[in-house]
């Protein structure tokens, strides 16, 4: 294939490759030739130019496929049009010549196409340049256009228009002619050519005037002949012409106009013209009604879907403005067409009309116009709807019946009055809450008029007005509880009138099927009142014969509906529901025969029609409560439907009796018989089988049924795959509701709500607009089918081989058509069998059923009917998939193998070669492996045959099933398979669509098995991969919309298994161009490659895209609508146009995989992008809903408004207006905006730091940081926060929330103190307070709640007055709260109102958390204000410093409100996470904020709240609660006085609150807190956020500060123990350092607790014991010593810690450190585990106090070792020295331990002296530096061993071998290098020389003193050169000092002799002090100072030292006057003296 790659053809290269490679090597030069020519340089391409023509040239009468010659003529064309053009008419005239020549012959067919092509694609490219030659050319072509064929004459059409497009007006003198030509082949027999003429007639239009003219009405007949037995493609083709040509007739281009004056057609001719389209699809005006009626005949169903379809595109075309201006005529002319006679001759004709124009409304208001201009849309159907309801009343009210065409009327009207309703619903539903105006607005009465149409009399007009409501009722769910209300009152008050009944039920029973799609639900009660009128109803049904039809009906389909709310409303009344249904039904057979003989026809009815409804209302209670569907429910449910299933045999005879008007109501019984069956389980109606399968049987074999009708499921049960075959994939375009028409199958897409009003409650089913259940008879077969396929399985093997026998004999008796309906019927309840079988994983049965199930299924597979074959294949399949025997599978391939090796008709070749793939299919490659071989090569065989493109299209399709099933097994015959594709890409014609889309499918298959091998670079395989490129390649350019879909899923596979060969500069701008096309499957495809591509390589996609935009103005890809926002900006788009759910979605993945790659390198794009779109919601809400008397001015501004709304780029651009994004988009948007922020949040945080983000601008303008957009994000936050819809303020409250807490704490750098977010508070108040208002929704409110608390919680604002705003806000609400239960009017269900309550108290206890941490800080550091005024550089200044306590006064006021509201929120808490078993303990009348019946949904709103809650409860507790009792609050607040009993917990029901003394309620609550904090931390949901974690173990923190809660929690030590073993657990699954920290927090207090209990008890035990001798043993342990572990709190504590310990050092366990995964690593432990590490051995030095003598030693050992492996692990030498936590507690654990006074007991004294030296020793031990080892901290250790001889009595440590190690330590450190060491060691050791047992410090003494004199005196040589040196000596002196004070008088005299030389030594001379360094003057300082302070002490051993060395004597004299001088002189700069007053230094302060 490289070879191919030159500039010219390589013909070497060529000659020497096989005849079969030929044309794709020769189609692979063309397409680089293609993207070369562009590229390349003109001159390299004029030099060559001569002989690349020759070789093209050459190329045509090679026999080209259609491909190729389409790349060849483009190639052409563009060689000339970059080259010289010299010879263009040589080429031209020998095309001609070809066209010209009279050879027929098949093979010279190719070269004529090829020649014709050319001739198109020169005309194309050069246009007016050909213009001399082109009537000559223009002539030819229409001569050859007589003789062609069909190929030939779609290629001719093509090339027309072409020729058209190129000349334009230049080509006047030959559209007449072409014009002729073309418009009688508008009826060709060949679909293609017919869709060729459509696209050449298109064209022409656009120049030649005449067509929307002269011949306007001629065009629209062709137009209408066209449509005739016509194909989807034409359908879409032919209707896109006639919509075209009736827009040009009554808006013409301008250009043309101003050339010819033209007369214009006026816009009631057009419609006129469309009309007669609609109604008759013949031809002339409609002269009048009558005449029209007289000429009977149908309407044709092709053409009147056509001519839907060609209203659209005709108002498209004339564009959104257009629309919103005509809007009023129009609706009126669409309304007019189905209220025609014509349109609605039959009932299902009229369906179909309804449908047509529903579609005609939906597909242009609601994609055309914005959210403005809908509303105004809906108010002018309104006024329809009311116009056509007056009349109606006219008629009804009129007795005289003067108007006889009266009744007419009416049943025309009930058809415009479900087309307008239906609108409305619609229109409603997707402006969703926007609506809102519409229904404020009294003006429009918009719900009187909908209301109104609920008395319409037909029950189809009744039922739409029904939908409507529950359209508007979701939309705007506030609605929804009063329309109830008015529709419960309005049937009460017309109980009398039949359609009031009727049409009041319908509502109602619409309103509560809508109640699941509003989450916020409707009140409980509504339930029972439902339930009580629709029992009123059914009792007083016998009173009124005129009425007992209709309140039969209304209270079945009333009970119905209540089952859609669910089991928790259902559960209430279902005792009365089984009584109801067990009385419908005869209770025993005696009766039910009685039944028989009784009654006339109408009583008949009404029983009739009353047990279809109760059996429906039982279907859905089944359907909607599974979990109420207990055996005991079922068993009483089994008694009405067997009851049922028995009558079933007695209706014939019943009819039979009283006249077939019977039959529709016994049928609907059987429909609900059917229904309910299917969801019950088989097993529970075994007994009624076989009477029940007669039943089924005879139904779908029509054996009582004269009509042919046939099931709707057959489509559905065949493979999705098989679309292509059945071409079912029509469902999956946008004209889904109307092609559905046209299928073959009875009464297809007739769907209608009066068909069945029991579908007006149901769940729409997905991907439908409004609910349309099929008519009865077809409805009822469809039961029977899915319900034989629920029973077969489980009928026994001989009643199968019955029915099967009874199937086969049913199809041959019957004849003809009725033949077809009954074996489609079998064949889909076969199929329906089957898959339930395979379901059921059960099998067919023995040999015979299988021998007649099989001669069943091969017998249809050569059917005539392809439908019929297709599922005889598909049944084959699922056949061998249930009998899963190889030799049945064997002999079933075998007979298809020899059936297709000798049969030649098309029929059975298609059948058996389908056959062969669905065998595959459903056993897959393993099981079907040894028929591969042959079944590939018969197919391969097949697909070849070119006589049939039928027999093609099935092979392939069946090729490309085995492909798909044998996976790797396939791999043997890529090669072959992909050659017979490529080749038949090459030749097969363009215009059989159904093989080009087979063959894409096999590419792709292909391309999956072979895989991630794509990706090697074998030779093989590179041929392999370029052979599925040149596929794909072919199928991308083919003109048919499916295949081109099926081109983009090969490239998609191709790109998932081999990125790099896939080029995506090409394919992405294509994908683009398809995002707007108008086939969905094209859409669909384009945007599912994309989200796949922008997960990889979002970056490129958008690059690509956007070259796309630069290079709009090429001619080549038109309809490109993308702008500088680039391919984002365009989806964004496709958001509010799309409605399909899978593409949607689509489109928000690819939107979300190139946010979170690219948002933060873009940011002011994305945030543009986003704001853009959000901005919409400020133009519909700032405008005043709607109001009339508005002034002129503002009038005009309004006009203004929407006008720029809809600004196209240019007046030529009208098809695609600019509409304001929707809602659902805008939502979106704000998700996209909190998405931004987070993915900021993770990448830098300078995106947060204003400082920061500026300076990097400045370093880069490029940089683009979110924090400078910070204006922008709180913009957009507030629009969607202040916007009509709720979900978009739901949006933007999140996203405000967002903002808030990441950018809080950010400073402003202008102004010190200050935050960025200060300057918007007016902006968050602002967005707040609307969602305060009275009508706001529950959960907007909660939503609110919980910003309020946010924004007064993040510190920003520092004013109070500011603060008070939003404040008040939340005081507001909590008003609300205090209320109490049910005494505001309520819309929602309860658990809305507990969300909401439980929301603000949350945010209260959010804010008074807040509140109190900031008072805490406050107290804890009050030095730090005082400072703060003389500081500067102090982190927040003294101006407007908020008073620490200011958020507190806000919150006290309300605090014994909130506290009691806490409590009691928090008990319902407790309550409702009771096991279930416990559900008989929970107060009957639910809690303080929950109702029982909602009690599922309220526990899903306090599992969000308590954690705040009960923190806030905690800390109000702690300050003041334990000291106030609630008692006496609560009899103040008037709500909550009939609800004060059950506020306490377990209390006995007749007690009184106030009973209760403080201790108990204080019990109480304890018991409260602590009960639900253990609770949850027991096992904490993994998915809970951590948040709640922390506030829980806070709150725990904050209530064990209390005397109270400490006494309460060390009295009962069990609840300690439990209370740490919880905390264990927690431990164990939750990892955060922070959660852990907060742990050992609990724990300090509770061992705090503990401690201070036992303290406590040992004092009193003192006092008491002073007079005895023996005292009690107090402490864990007793006398023995031993902890119980599960009752030892002490144990509990250990386990715990250790836990913590070994998590953070693993090395401290030897389990850990020995087992194998352990890595033996020492790495320094992070800050945060530092401090637990601390923590941790804090609590360990503590629990010895807690314990008994005996139980220390217990523990010690433990304790001590652990102790001392931190010490020595942690205290490592740092280079700042400071001291790690770890190291200072363990320091402080030693000492603890060490002074213990309790261990000393004469009988621990000696385990107790070996603990304290082995301890000791180890220390000594670890202190020893070792050489793998981190150099350890000597002053850490030497403080150790410095505690140790504090401390311990020198019995304990005065050991030889003790002593000699700690003094080694000392000296090592006093000869360390190190002067901190030194230094330390010095003030260590002075401790030690003081201490006040001799015995101890004398050796000491002895052993150091001689080294500190030694180091001392050697300083005069070296003298210090820092301050740390400098200190070093000062300590020693120090030393000294104390040495010679501790000295006995008479070796006083010997001591000083030591110290005062030393000190005189330090002294410097005049000459060289003012050279000396700062540390030395320093020196000389300190030594002066001293000797001044001694002489004094010691006068009488001073003047005797002095007086022995004269020369020391002058020394000092002489620095004395020196310093006296200094002095003088500068008295003021007098150096204090450094370290004298503090003498001992910082680090022991923290030991002692």
């Amino acid at each position: 294939m490289e070879l191919a790659h030159s500039l010219l053809l390589n013909e070497e290269a060529l000659a020497q490759i096989t005849e079969a490679k030929r044309p794709v090597f020769i189609f692979e030069w063309l397409r680089f030739l293609d993207k070369v020519l562009v590229a390349a340089n003109k001159t390299d391409v004029k030099e060559k130019q001569k002989k690349l023509v020759e070789q093209l040239t050459g190329l045509i009468s090679s026999s080209p496929g259609p491909p190729t010659r389409k790349l060849l003529a483009k190639n052409l064309a563009a060689l000339y049009s970059i080259g010289d053009t010299f010879t263009v008419f040589q080429t031209l005239d020998k095309c001609n010549d070809i066209i010209r020549n009279k050879d027929d012959t098949a093979a010279y067919l190719p070269t004529k196409l090829a020649a014709v092509a050319c001739v198109g694609a020169f005309y194309e490219k050069m246009g007016r340049m050909l213009g001399s030659a082109f009537p000559e050319t223009v002539n030819n072509l229409l001569k050859s256009l007589k003789s062609a064929e069909s190929q030939g004459r779609s290629e001719i059409l093509m090339s027309l228009q072409k020729v058209l497009n190129g000349l334009g007006g230049a080509a006047a003198s030959s559209h007449r002619d072409i014009y002729k030509n073309a418009r009688s082949l508008l009826t060709d027999r060949s679909m293609a050519v017919r869709c060729a003429v459509a696209k050449c007639l298109l064209e022409l239009q656009n120049e030649a005037v005449f067509m929307w003219t002269a011949e306007l009405e001629n065009i629209a007949t062709h137009c209408f002949k066209a449509l005739e037995n016509s194909n989807y493609g034409v359908r879409v083709a032919v209707s896109k012409l006639l919509g075209t040509v009736m827009a040009t007739a009554l808006m013409p281009k301008q250009a043309t106009v101003m050339r010819q004056n033209v007369k214009r057609a006026t816009f009631d001719e057009v419609l006129e013209l469309m009309a007669t389209g609609f109604l008759r699809g013949g031809s002339g005006f409609l002269k009048s009604g009558g005449e029209m009626l007289k000429v009977g005949g149908s309407v044709n169903r092709e053409v009147r879907v056509g001519v839907t379809q060609a209203y659209v595109v005709f108002v498209t075309t004339l564009g959104g403005q257009w629309l919103e201006r005509s809007f009023a005529t129009f609706l009126c002319h669409v309304l007019d067409l189905v209220s025609h006679p014509r349109a609605t001759q039959t009932h299902v004709e009229a369906v179909y009309s309804r449908r047509c124009v529903s579609f005609i409304l939906r597909a242009t208001v609601g994609s055309l116009l914005g959210e403005k201009a809908q509303i105004a849309a809906a108010k002018e159907i309104c006024q329809a709807i009311g116009k056509q309801m007056k009349a109606v009343e006219a008629v009804v009210n009129d007795t005289s019946g003067e108007n006889k065409s009266g009744a007419a009327d009416i049943a025309a009207s009930q058809h415009v009055m479900v087309c307008a309703l239906q609108e409305l619903g619609s229109l409603v539903q997707s402006l969703n809450a926007t609506a809102s105006p519409l229904i404020q607005e009294a003006s429009i009465g918009l719900l009187e008029t909908v209301t109104s149409v609920l008395l319409h009399p037909s029950m189809a007009a009744r039922l739409a007005a029904a939908w409507c409501l529950r359209c508007v009722a979701v939309a705007l769910p506030f609605q929804l509880t009063p329309f109830l209300d008015r529709c419960a009152e309005r049937l009460n008050n017309l109980k009398t009138s039949p359609e009031a009944v009727s049409g009041y039920s319908f509502a109602m029973a619409a309103l509560l099927g809508g109640v699941h799609q509003c989450p916020l639900g409707i009140p409980h009660a509504k339930g029972k009142m439902v339930v009580s009128i629709a029992e009123d109803l059914l009792r007083t049904a016998a009173q009124n014969s005129r009425l007992s039809l209709q309140r039969t009906q209304a209270g079945w389909l009333l009970l119905g509906a209540l089952m859609t709310l669910g089991p928790s409303v259902v559960r209430y009344h279902l005792p009365k529901m089984l009584l109801l249904w067990r009385n419908v039904f005869p209770r025993s057979l005696k009766e039910l025969e009685a039944e028989k003989a009784r009654g006339d026809s109408f009583t008949w009815q009404v029983t009739l029609e009353g047990r279809a409804g109760a059996l429906c209302a039982m279907r859905s209670f089944v359907a909607h409560c599974p979990e109420l569907l207990t055996e005991d429910v079922i068993r009483k449910l089994m008694t009405p439907i067997e009851c049922a299933m028995t009558m079933m045999s007695h209706i014939p005879s019943v009819i039979k009796a009283h006249g077939a008007h019977l039959k529709a109501s016994a049928a609907m019984v059987r429909l609900r018989l059917y229904d309910i069956l299917a969801l019950l389980p088989p097993k529970t109606y075994e007994g009624s089988f076989n009477a029940l399968l007669r039943e089924l049987v005879a139904e779908f074999t029509l054996t009582d049924n004269s009509a042919n009708t046939t099931t709707s499921l057959l489509r559905s049960l065949c493979h999705y795959d098989d679309s292509v075959l059945l071409g079912s994939w029509l469902q999956e375009t946008d004209h889904k509701s109307i092609e559905d028409q046209l299928q073959p199958n009875s009464a297809s897409g007739s769907g209608a709500l009066e068909h069945d009003p029991s579908s007006i409650y149901l769940r729409i089913p997905a991907g439908e607009a409004v609910p349309g259940p099929l008519p009865l008879g077809v409805s009822v077969i469809d039961a029977s089918v899915a319900l034989f396929g629920v029973v077969f399985p489980h009928v026994s093997y001989k009643h199968r081989l019955q029915m099967l026998d009874h199937f086969a004999e049913c199809v041959k008796q019957a004849k003809g058509v009725r033949q077809q309906a009954v074996q489609l019927n079998i064949f889909t309840a076969v199929l329906s069998a089957l898959k339930g079988l395979a379901e059921n994983k059960s099998t067919l049965g023995p040999e015979e059923v299988r021998k007649s199930a099989l001669t069943l299924v091969m017998g249809a597979l050569d059917n005539p009917n392809p439908i019929l074959r297709c599922a005889a294949g598909e049944a084959l399949g699922r056949m061998a998939q249930v009998v899963g025997e190889a030799t049945f599978i064997a002999r079933m391939a075998q007979y298809s193998f020899d059936k297709l090796k000798s049969a030649r008709d098309v029929v059975s070749r298609t059948g058996h070669s389908l056959a062969l793939g669905c065998l595959h299919r459903y056993v897959g490659g393993i099981g079907s492996g040894q028929h591969l071989k042959t079944s590939v090569s018969i197919l391969l065989a097949l697909a070849q045959d070119g006589t049939s493109s039928e027999v093609q299209t099935w092979s392939l399709h069946s090729l490309a099933l085995i492909v798909d099933s044998s996976g790797p097994m396939y791999r043997g015959y890529v090669e072959p398979t992909l050659s017979l594709v490529l080749t038949l890409l090459l030749t097969v014609p363009p215009s059989h669509t159904e093989v080009h889309q087979c063959l894409g499918r096999c590419l792709g298959a292909i391309i999956t098995t072979v895989g991630p091998e794509l990706q090697g670079n074998g030779a093989t395989i590179s041929t392999i991969r370029s052979s599925c490129l040149v596929g794909c390649a072919i199928t991308q350019d083919h003109s048919d919309s499916l295949v081109q879909a099926a081109a983009i899923s090969c490239l998609q596979q191709l790109h998932m298994f081999a990125p790099r060969h896939v080029n995506l500069s090409s394919l992405v701008p294509s994908l683009c161009v398809h995002l707007c096309s108008s086939h969905l499957l094209l859409r669909r495809a384009a945007v599912a490659c994309l989200r796949q591509l922008a997960q990889r390589e979002a970056a490129e996609v958008c690059e690509y895209a956007m070259s796309l935009a630069k290079n709009a103005g090429d001619k080549e890809n038109p309809g490109v609508n993308i702008t500088e926002t680039g391919l984002e900006g365009l989806l964004f788009g496709m958001l509010d146009r799309e409605t399909d759910r899978k593409l949607c979605s689509d489109i928000h993945d690819t939107l979300g995989h190139m946010l979170s790659s690219l948002a933060v390198e873009k940011l002011s794009h994305w945030l543009m992008l986003c704001k853009d779109v959000l901005a919409a919601s400020s133009d519909m809400s700032t405008a005043t809903p709607l109001s009339s008397g508005k002034d002129e001015e503002s009038e005009k501004k309004d006009e203004m408004d929407d006008d720029t709304m809809f600004t196209t780029l240019g007046e030529e651009d009208k098809s695609k207006p600019f509409v304001a994004p929707r809602w659902a988009t805008r939502v979106f948007a704000a998700d996209c905006l909190c998405r931004i922020i987070n993915l900021c949040e993770n990448v830098d945080q300078a995106h947060f730091d204003l400082a920061m983000a500026r300076s990097a601008k400045l370093r880069n303008p490029t940089n683009d940081l979110l924090v400078l957009h910070l204006s922008d994000l709180i913009r957009m936050a507030f629009m969607a926060a202040t916007d009509h819809s709720n979900q978009l303020r739901m949006a933007g409250l999140q996203a405000l929330e967002d903002i808030i807490k990441k950018f809080a704490s950010v400073p402003e750098p202008e102004f010190p103190g200050h935050v960025i977010l200060e300057q918007y508070q007016a902006n968050v108040g602002a967005a707040l307070r609307p969602a305060f208002s009275q009508d706001t929704p529950s959960d907007i409110i909660a939503k609110a709640c919980q910003v309020c608390s946010t924004w007064i919680g993040s510190g920003v604002v520092s004013d109070l007055n500011d603060l008070r705003r939003v404040h008040n806000l939340l005081v507001s609400s909590l008003d609300k709260v205090q209320a109490g239960k049910g005494s505001s009017s309520q819309l929602y269900r309860e658990s809305a109102t507990t969300m909401e309550k439980l929301a603000v108290l949350k945010a209260w206890a959010e804010v008074y958390v807040v509140a109190m941490n900031i008072k805490k800080e406050a107290e804890s550091k009050p030095k730090r204000a005082m400072k703060s005024a003389d500081d500067d550089d102090d982190d927040y200044g003294t101006i407007d410093e908020l008073p620490p306590d200011s958020l507190i006064t806000l919150v006290q006021p309300e605090l014994p409100t909130l506290s009691r509201l806490w409590l009691a929120a928090l008990k319902d808490y407790a309550l409702l996470t009771l096991p279930a078993e416990f559900a008989s303990q929970l107060p009957p009348d639910g809690g303080a904020f929950y109702t029982p019946e909602t009690i599922d949904t309220a526990r899903l709103h306090y599992r969000n709240s308590w954690a705040p809650i009960l923190h806030a409860v905690a800390l109000w507790l702690n300050s003041t609660g334990f000291t106030c009792s609630e008692s006496a609050e609560a009899a103040t607040v008037p709500g909550l006085q009939k609800r004060a009993a059950p506020v306490s917990l377990n209390q006995a029901s007749g007690a009184t609150p106030s009973a209760k003394s403080l201790p108990e309620i204080n019990k109480d609550r304890m018991h409260l807190i602590l009960g639900v904090s253990i609770q949850f931390l027991c096992s904490p949901r993994p998915e809970e956020p951590i948040e709640h974690v922390t506030a829980c173990l806070q709150a725990l923190h904050t209530l064990l500060d209390s005397p109270y809660a400490r006494i309460h929690i060390a009295e009962d030590q069990l609840i300690g123990v439990e209370l740490l073993s919880v905390l264990h657990r927690l431990l164990l699954t939750w990892n955060p350092p922070s959660v852990q920290l907060l742990v050992t927090g609990v724990v300090q207090q509770v061992v705090r607790a503990a401690q201070d209990y036992l303290q406590e008890k040992r004092n009193t035990l003192n006092e008491d014991d002073m007079e005895k001798e023996s005292c009690p043993i107090v402490g864990e342990g007793g006398d023995s010593g031993g902890l119980v572990p599960g009752k030892s709190l002490v144990f509990a504590t250990m386990e715990l810690l250790m836990f913590i310990l070994v998590r953070h050092m693993p090395h401290l366990s030897t389990k850990m450190s020995d087992s194998p995964s352990h890595i033996a690593t020492k790495t320094r432990l992070s800050e945060e585990s530092a401090r637990l590490v601390a923590a941790t051995v804090t609590i360990l030095s503590d629990l010895p106090s807690l314990c008994s003598p005996a139980g220390c030693m217990t523990i010690l050992p433990t304790i001590l070792f652990l102790i001392a492996r931190i010490l020595k692990d942690t205290a490592i030498k740092s280079a700042d020295n400071q001291v790690p936590p770890p190291v200072s507690a363990a320091l402080q654990g030693i000492k603890s331990i060490v002074t213990l006074s309790m261990a000393k007991t004469e009988d621990t004294q000696k385990q107790w002296t070996a603990l304290i030296r082995s301890t000791l020793a180890c220390i000594l031990e670890y202190s020893q530096p070792e050489d793998s080892m981190p150099m350890p901290d000597e002053v850490s250790m030497l403080t150790a061993i410095a505690l140790f001889l504090w401390s311990a009595s020198s019995e304990i440590i005065g050991v030889q071998s003790l002593q000699n190690g700690c003094m080694n330590r000392f000296k090592n450190a006093l000869n360390s290098c190190d002067p901190w060491v030194q230094a330390k060691c010095y003030q260590l050791l002075l401790s030690v020389f003081q201490h006040s047992n001799r015995a101890l410090s004398t050796p000491y003494i002895h052993s150091l003193a001689p080294i500190v004199v030694e180091k001392l005196k050697a300083v005069e040589r070296n003298r210090p050169a820092s301050s740390t040196e400098l200190l070093a000596v000062q300590e020693g002196i120090k030393v000294l000092e104390t040495l010679v004070a501790l000295g006995e008088e008479q070796n006083r005299v010997q001591l000083l002799a030591l110290l005062v030389p030393t000190l005189i030594s330090y002294l410097l001379d005049e000459n060289s002090f003012a050279s000396a360094s700062t540390a030395s003057k320093d020196l000389h300082e300190f030594a002066l100072q001293n000797l001044m302070h001694i002489g004094p002490l010691y006068p009488h051993a001073f003047k005797t030292v002095m007086g022995a060395a004269p020369e020391l004597k002058v020394r000092l004299e002489t620095a004395v006057r020196a310093s006296q001088a200094s002095k003088a002189k500068a008295a003021t700069r007098q150096p204090t003296p450094t370290v004298h007053s503090a003498p001992t230094i910082k680090l022991k302060t923290s030991f002692f």
